[in-house]
């Protein structure tokens, strides 16, 4: 399980709540049920919205073994689900994350090309046979 660190900025205060109640990598965040998050925004300073996002992220990390910001730009592109990725086409999540990257101006070549798509596929849909 990697650990969780230097989550992007807009999650500054979850990222402090989460080590505060000794969660400190991917797969403690992604077993989070819904009571352990509201505790978390009862006690600390995290938004509902954000740590579910969070667990989102996690829940690509820890099943299909992406890096952390491949999860988050995938979850961004609209592909927040292992269902969601299984059941679209390379050309969908290369044009999707390719207008996201496009849209936040990052100037960096796109990340995602078909390949790296049809891989990303191949493995929520293994993922989908064995749960």
């Amino acid at each position: 399980n990697a650990p969780l660190r230097a989550l992007p900025q807009g999650f500054r205060d979850e990222e402090r709540d989460l080590k505060e109640a000794g969660i400190s990598n991917w797969g403690q965040l992604r077993d989070l049920t819904d009571q352990n998050l509201s505790r978390l925004v009862a006690t600390g300073r995290s938004t509902a919205r954000n740590l579910k996002r969070l667990r989102g992220i996690a829940e690509l990390v820890c099943c299909l073994e992406l890096a952390p910001a491949d999860a988050a730009l995938l979850m961004h592109a609209g592909f927040a689900t292992i269902a969601a990725i299984a059941s679209s086409s390379p050309q969908e999540i290369t044009n999707r994350t390719g207008r996201l990257e496009r849209q936040l101006g990052s100037g960096r070549a796109p990340v995602v090309d078909l390949a790296i798509a049809k891989q990303w596929i191949r493995e929520a849909k293994a993922r989908q046979t064995t749960n």
